[in-house]
């Protein structure tokens, strides 16, 4: 084991270089990104309007790091639909950093962990209209930026 590698306290790696706004490592001492903090439990409705609003800025990268930790702390039942949301955030940090064949492989492999949860989607979650999103996408130059929810129908 490497004595300058990041540990955290229970002795997992972490690295502390910083990154350019899609994750992408920078050398040591440059200026980087300011990074969503690891290891934060969200109730479910912050976690989704915290990643929208990364991805809505273009900060997939940063999104995919919220949603997985929703990943890590949901009920076992809900698991795969957090864990297929954080694919599609890193399916969009592979086409935003012109890696159109890992976007599609990650769109591809989210759509297929949400999509069981189209029947009865939890916290909102727009399953039905991300999986068709993520699809199209998957072969789309340009994929945009998906609503992970139902988009508000009032005034906020």
């Amino acid at each position: 084991m490497a004595a300058d590698r990041d540990r955290d306290l229970t002795g997992r790696a972490r690295n502390a270089r910083p990154r350019d706004a899609l994750g992408r490592p920078l050398p040591h001492g440059a200026t980087g990104e300011e990074r969503a903090p690891e290891g934060v439990v969200r109730p479910p409705a912050q976690a989704l309007a915290e990643a929208q609003r990364l991805l809505d800025a273009g900060r997939p990268f940063h999104a995919h790091e919220v949603l997985e930790d929703a990943w890590k702390s949901a009920p076992p039942p809900e698991r795969q639909l957090w864990r297929g949301l954080a694919q599609l955030a890193v399916g969009l940090t592979h086409a935003a950093r012109g890696n159109a064949r890992g976007a599609g492989t990650l769109l591809e492999r989210g759509a297929g962990n949400i999509a069981g949860y189209a029947a009865d989607p939890p916290h909102d979650v727009d399953v039905r209209g991300l999986v068709a999103w993520a699809r199209g996408a998957a072969v789309a130059a340009e994929p945009g930026t998906p609503r992970l929810t139902a988009a508000p129908t009032g005034p906020e």
